[in-house]
């Protein structure tokens, strides 16, 4: 049996292991975590994952013995329809949890009306100030905070990304330019800027897709229709970014693909379409929310070019389940870039672990490693 705690963080649910039960069953986490999520199989039916991108997520998380962090933590995004785990990336939506789970299993005590809980993305090198609000020095029993894109309200966690640019690639804009174009095996030429901030991401310009500003509702059908054209540029993106060495050998995750373009709805500043794994996402992972933020500051890419006007303190995102808004402010660590979520405990659980599919399991992947 592994414990874990099953999670929501944003709009995204996790379940949260600590690292020494995941060590406790003797194989490693890419073989033990798809065969708890129950991949291979697009619904995991034999299994805790949730049967999409955003439902299938691991968070590993440990105390720290650095005393500027509280919690390290690395995220897995669980193969669905593959019993593979990708590593590339943080998830944004589910770093939310951590705050929470550390809070809730003592790790961090809470200090007045606001706790600060220092996190370290393993993933990344990315510090993440997280600031909860904990009321007469303790966690609410009925919180009652809200998101766009979640029906139930939670417990509201500031995520405050410390220096985000460069953390994978070692620059803000890989290539050295903030916008450029990427021929496509069509022959049609896609603007784009490649951008590592919170997460390496392309930010393709709208209309060189044929997506018009004023048919944004009407984004994710086209998005659905095109994937084939969006996982192209986004693996094309990956060898120019330096993430793989060619398209076919690309992560899944990373780089994290969006399209932008101005804002007809005068409560959004400019209306963005992030994909997952693929498809569409129906609201938006916060590291792109903050690629995209940085984006905006920096002259010359597709989303600074995208404003009417410029932006300093707060950006605000159309997506599709409403408009996410964005901070930039300096702390005592330094400038963080970040977002309001809200993440809520759902459930406590032992998970068995069928030990003789694991060995088998864990042979098979032994023998991928070695060829």
């Amino acid at each position: 049996m592994i414990k874990a705690q099953w999670m929501r963080g944003g709009t995204s649910k996790c379940w949260v292991f600590e690292g020494e039960e995941l060590r406790s069953s003797g194989y490693s986490a890419d073989v033990v975590l798809p065969r708890i999520f129950g991949s291979p199989d697009p619904r995991q039916l034999d299994g805790v994952g949730g049967a999409t991108s955003t439902t299938s997520k691991a968070m590993i998380v440990e105390r720290s013995d650095d005393p500027d962090i509280d919690v390290r933590f690395t995220f897995a995004q669980v193969g669905i329809e593959e019993a593979k785990v990708d590593w590339g990336s943080n998830c944004g939506n589910c770093s939310a949890a951590v705050g929470l789970y550390a809070i809730e299993r003592g790790w961090v005590r809470p200090t007045g009306d606001v706790t600060e809980v220092r996190t370290l993305n393993t993933n990344t090198g990315q510090v993440i100030v997280q600031t909860l609000r904990t009321p007469g020095s303790r966690i609410a029993e009925n919180p009652e905070d809200s998101i766009p894109g979640v029906v139930f309200p939670g417990h509201n966690v500031s995520l405050g990304f410390l220096s985000p640019e460069g953390r994978t690639t070692g620059k803000l804009l890989p290539t050295g330019a903030a916008r450029e174009s990427l021929v496509l095996r069509d022959g049609r030429d896609v603007t784009v800027t490649m951008l590592d901030a919170g997460a390496p991401v392309v930010l393709v310009a709208a209309e060189s897709l044929g997506f018009a500003a004023d048919s944004y509702d009407r984004w994710m059908e086209r998005a659905e229709q095109q994937a084939e054209v969006l996982d192209e540029i986004r693996r094309a993106a990956a060898v120019a970014m330096g993430l793989a060495p060619a398209p076919e050998l690309a992560e899944r995750a990373i780089p994290k693909i969006g399209i932008a373009s101005r804002s007809l709805d005068q409560t959004a500043d400019l209306q963005i379409l992030m994909m997952s794994m693929g498809k569409p996402h129906p609201a938006m992972p916060i590291t792109g929310s903050v690629g995209v933020t940085i984006a905006a500051q920096t002259p010359g890419t597709v989303v600074a070019d995208a404003l009417t006007s410029p932006v300093v303190n707060e950006l605000r995102i159309r997506i599709p389940v409403g408009t996410l808004s964005t901070f930039t402010e300096q702390t005592s660590l330094g400038n963080t870039v970040g977002v309001h979520r809200t993440a809520r405990t759902l459930a406590e659980a032992s998970l068995p672990l069928p030990e003789r599919q694991l060995a088998e399991a864990s042979l098979a992947h032994t023998q991928e490693v070695a060829s």
